[in-house]
């Protein structure tokens, strides 16, 4: 990353404002693809998406990585597992849109590093700085002042953050490009979800072909909208460092969150706003720390390089210092 030009920086920085962005944005796109239901958007984002990525690795050529998968069966479960919890995180977010609870939704963005933190305890047994105890114990509390505000648990947001903090766990281990990983998950997919709208044509019950060009236009642009993002964030994960994504992933829930309180007018009492409120300052402390200990470790970094070019070199060598004080600690 150190040897990232600043163009490339700013490439990169102009390819995480637009995934994210584009992220942000899909309430307003989700409700376009009315009359459908959730399953069939669900089903129908299945197929595209293959078939896009499909296509792209067509155009690539890179096809490796699949016969090595296949060849590898824990790994090819954990890919599954990924299609699966992804499955559930697109179809609550598609249902939750289309029902009147982008803010809900949106939480659940706001807490998932929170949740991937926990998640990190208590599955992979890290260790925690001071201020991200702080952090997920602020974000409990938010939690239940939400449940009192809401009358019950937020449990949209709630599957939301674990679903997709157990999909970010799974793919860590499967370690995967973006496009390759969501090929393969969209291929294990496609048979169900094929299954699925042929059933809902066979009972009468699809709109695919019964609403209009545009209508039908719209849900096979699923594919895309699900897959440009994903390109523009791997462009943008290759050239900006991963403090500063860090920093761009609360683009998506914040604008998630505009699009519920300016557009849809979803209510907002005092009790949500106290939970929202402490969900942020958890995500401050937690942000605050990271570029914290990002930095020390750049320095860290930077200081062990330059020891080790002061050894290294010629003239550090033929004379040691003249006195004990001179040598720095």
């Amino acid at each position: 990353m150190g040897g990232t030009t600043k163009g490339e920086q700013r490439i990169g920085l102009l390819n995480g404002f637009a995934a994210y962005g584009m992220w942000g944005l899909f309430p307003l796109f989700f409700p376009l693809l009315e009359p459908a239901g959730a399953g069939e958007v669900l089903a129908h984002r299945m197929l595209w998406s293959f078939v896009v990525v499909a296509v792209v690795l067509l155009v690539v050529r890179r096809w490796r990585w699949a016969g090595e998968l296949l060849r590898q069966p824990r790994k090819l479960a954990l890919v599954a597992v990924a299609a699966a919890v992804i499955s559930v995180n697109w179809g609550v977010y598609i249902w939750a849109v289309n029902s009147g609870h982008v803010v809900e939704a949106s939480l659940g963005y706001f807490i998932n590093p929170l949740v991937t933190i926990a998640m990190g305890v208590l599955l992979l047994k890290e260790r925690l700085r001071p201020a991200q105890w702080a952090a997920v114990g602020i974000g409990l509390a938010a939690v239940v002042v939400l449940t009192v505000g809401y009358g019950r648990p937020p449990w949209i947001s709630l599957v939301l953050a674990f679903s997709f903090a157990t999909y970010g766990l799974m793919k860590k281990k499967v370690n995967l490009g973006g496009v390759e990983s969501l090929a393969a998950e969209t291929a294990i997919q496609f048979l169900p979800a094929l299954g699925y709208v042929l059933w809902l044509t066979a009972h009468g019950d699809s709109t695919f072909t019964t609403e209009g060009p545009g209508h039908t236009a719209l849900l096979a642009t699923t594919g895309v909208v699900t897959a440009l993002p994903l390109v523009c964030f791997g462009a943008a994960a290759i050239r900006v460092p991963l403090s500063t994504l860090g920093l761009l992933q609360y683009l998506a829930p914040v604008f998630q969150f505009l699009c519920g309180i300016l557009y849809f007018h979803e209510s907002m009492p005092a009790e949500r706003w106290a939970g929202f409120a402490l969900v942020w300052l958890a995500l401050i402390l937690l942000t605050g720390d990271s570029l914290r200990t990002a930095r020390r470790t750049a320095r860290l970094r930077a200081d062990l390089v330059a020891s080790r070019t002061v050894a290294g070199s010629p003239e550090a060598e033929p004379t040691p210092p003249a006195r004990p004080d001179a040598v720095e600690a």
